[in-house]
């Protein structure tokens, strides 16, 4: 009978954890609620019948990230959201029983793309009150450690990691491909873009899905050294970013002002919400992204229940005890959730009172 490689059969299957169409508030997936620069919305209506019956052209559209970024050219990829970025790292570097460092919790796709290769995921937990483990990824690095994934401002957390002791990880493992996730850079503003050419085994990755509102359209860039890109793109399809995301790329890099109004808003409507969950007693962590972990502790399962009967979706982290991820959308939006849950907790409540 056939079968798939042995570390695909056993390999942990993932599941999209995207709400169902019970929920009209989605705020589990750090998605934009306000939606895409209407200058891209305008650019996908003007595409015609003859361009979309054509494979697409993506080396244009690198050119213009690049300078955009401040790379050269063969410095970076498009690819089919940062998702691809980091399969293509995964299966270009890693080799069965080779290491691959992950800082936890994490996200669960740099797992994913590990174990497709037969790699070993060393997983390294943050230090108290989820702080970057600085010393503790320093001592995990082996000989056989080919990668090191560092999520910079770190999800689920939102916590970000100092420059130097990126470098500095950087460094001590000149062996390895260093991945910086940069997927939350425009809510947090600081980058190791600059570093790219200067140090042959680091990487960048960064997404088009959160500030510019286009994670339908899933579009990223993988920044490295030249000669490691010209390897990688050996690996990634010729075709792998669609025409929608290719033809809106200029659009979304020229309206600057739509993402820096997004970006205002969202770190407001941030601040706003934290205050507002502290002062009901929650426990929160503070956030250079575009979403909030909070402790609730053992009311949990309650909160998220209680959240989904108001078609309302958060992210229920398991990784962290007690704890949710919130996604920022406008002010009133977060409104609507400091209302609910002023009236799941009084429900919850009652029926402790109830139960007594």
């Amino acid at each position: 009978m056939i079968k798939a490689r042995k570390c695909v059969r056993e390999m942990k299957e993932y599941h999209s954890p995207l709400s169902g169409a019970a929920i009209d508030l989605r705020l589990d997936m750090n998605e934009s609620t306000t939606g895409c620069s209407p200058r891209v919305l305008a650019k996908i209506h003007s595409l015609d019948a003859k361009l979309l019956a054509l494979y697409p052209r993506r080396e244009p559209a690198e050119k213009l990230a690049a300078a955009f970024v401040g790379v050269k050219p063969e410095e970076l990829m498009l690819t089919n959201g940062a998702d691809e970025g980091i399969d293509v790292l995964c299966r270009a570097y890693l080799d069965p029983e080779d290491e691959l460092i992950i800082i936890v919790p994490a996200f669960a796709m740099y797992e994913v793309f590990a174990q497709i290769t037969g790699a070993r995921t060393v997983r390294i937990p943050c230090g108290p009150n989820f702080s970057f483990p600085f010393d503790k990824v320093l001592q995990a690095i082996t000989p056989r450690t080919r990668m090191i994934v560092i999520t910079n401002p770190n999800n689920p957390t939102g916590l970000a990691v100092k420059r130097s002791e990126i470098l500095q990880v950087i460094a001590a493992a000149p062996d390895a491909a260093v991945l910086l996730d940069e997927a939350y850079f425009d809510f947090y503003g600081e980058t190791l873009m600059d570093q790219i050419g200067g140090i042959p085994n680091l990487f960048v990755a960064r997404t088009f899905s959160k500030a510019y509102g286009l994670a339908g359209i899933r579009l990223g860039v993988l920044a490295g050294a030249a000669d490691q890109m010209a390897v990688l793109r050996r690996i990634a399809p010729p075709f792998n970013v669609n025409a929608f995301a290719i033809e809106c790329l200029k659009e979304a890099l020229d309206d600057r002002q739509f993402v820096a109004d997004y970006v205002k808003q969202v770190r407001a409507s941030r601040d706003w919400l934290l205050k507002k969950l502290e002062q009901m007693g929650f426990e929160c962590w503070p956030s250079h992204t575009n979403f909030l972990l909070v402790n609730f502790g053992e009311l949990r399962e309650a909160i998220l229940n209680g959240m989904r009967a108001r078609r309302i979706g958060l992210r229920n982290r398991p990784d962290c005890e007690g704890c949710v991820r919130i996604s920022i959308g406008t002010k009133q939006e977060m409104e609507r959730v400091v209302s609910a849950l002023g009236e799941i907790m009084t429900e919850t409540t009652a029926a402790q009172e109830i139960a007594k």
